[in-house]
């Protein structure tokens, strides 16, 4: 892939913001990598240029059929100083098993990953060095065809933009409360719960307002039949420790198969834990917690990496995970990758991929 490369002229860098102060996506780097994609022609155009607006047609088909997809993944700043991405591979490879359920164009992860790569050696000075801060990497694509008509596109935007972020919660690695609703449903399976397209997120802001209206700061999703089956937050994937037992719902074609879970799976089955990954239902949970055997909660996901549960809600009633402090598996989880992520320990998993 050939990237035309027009950098900011010196006047037009932004301000690098106060890194004790990031919050999570309101900031953006001084660039982005954008290319496009014609049926007949495949990917081209492909550029690096100064972070701006798009200038989209009112009949591009994303703004009326809904085809738009993301993913999310970080950089890292070692304590060595060198930028690290965390797993990219993966997250790029999931990006075409999205746009292949979303009838989109497929992207090339190697030749997307070196652009990534580009890109990054370009804004490298965003890449925060605050203990807890990252650099929150999006890629998207959007269909661009000017059409009106219930197909998929045959024109296609994919773009890369940066943003220095800190905790995604507020409460920062401390125990967060959720929201158990019956009242929503998230995803069925055959649907698209299993991909990162927009309309998943849409979809979930209603029961995501009514939870942070009653204190709470996400909503766990049951089953969109039963509503007894437990899925995933919102914005990470659940693990219970229940009696010695680790558990997290199976990808059952509702559930996104995020890349945090597989390495707390893989991190947690190294250490010779009990680890199952099956089917779990709310009133599991609450019996466990009445028996005095449900021994923590927490999720995983790129952008808190592990967030403890400190207190759920569920009919009425709200039950205190561990007294509401973050337990012992959940620590570790979140020590374990840090380190790896920020270099302070061996990459024996070979998730880190090193910019330079």
């Amino acid at each position: 892939m050939e990237i035309s490369i027009t950098k900011a002229a010196a006047s037009e860098l932004k301000e690098k913001p106060d890194e004790s102060d990031l919050g999570f996506g309101n900031l953006f780097s001084d660039h982005m990598f954008v290319m496009t994609y014609s049926a007949g022609r495949g990917w081209h155009d492909a550029e690096i240029k100064p972070y701006q607006n798009f200038s989209l047609n009112p009949s591009a088909m994303a703004l009326h059929y809904g085809q738009a997809i993301f993913e999310g993944l970080k950089a890292y700043r070692g304590r060595d100083n060198k930028i690290r991405l965390f797993r990219p591979q993966a997250n790029l490879e999931r990006m075409n098993v999205t746009a292949a359920r979303m009838c989109m164009a497929q992207i090339d992860p190697d030749e997307v990953l070196t652009a990534l790569k580009k890109l990054l050696d370009i804004d490298q000075d965003w890449v925060p060095s605050a203990k807890g801060s990252t650099l929150y990497i999006r890629p998207a694509m959007i269909a661009t065809e000017a059409a009106l008509g219930v197909r998929p596109s045959t024109e296609y935007l994919f773009f890369i933009i940066l943003s220095p972020v800190g905790a995604y919660y507020p409460e920062g690695f401390n125990p967060v409360k959720i929201f158990v609703t019956d009242k929503y449903v998230r995803a069925v399976k055959g649907g698209v719960g299993h991909v990162k397209t927009a309309g998943n997120y849409a979809a979930s802001i209603m029961a995501a307002m009514e939870a942070k209206e009653a204190g709470y700061t996400q909503v766990l999703w049951l089953d969109a039949c039963e509503h007894r089956y437990i899925e995933e937050v919102g914005t990470m994937n659940i693990f219970f420790k229940i009696n010695g037992e680790v558990i997290t719902p199976p990808l059952n074609g509702s559930i996104l198969p995020g890349v945090t879970r597989d390495s707390a799976l893989t991190i947690t089955k190294a250490w010779g834990l009990d680890v199952k990954e099956r089917p779990i239902t709310i009133d599991e949970v609450l019996k466990a917690n009445e028996n005095n055997e449900l021994e923590e909660i927490f999720g995983t996901g790129t952008a808190a990496v592990i967030s403890p549960v400190g207190e759920l809600y569920y009919k009425g009633q709200s039950i205190s995970i561990n007294n509401g402090q973050t337990g012992p598996l959940a620590q570790r989880l979140f020590d374990e990758l840090e380190a790896v992520q920020y270099a302070h320990q061996d990459d024996r998993y070979n998730w880190m991929e090193k910019l330079n």
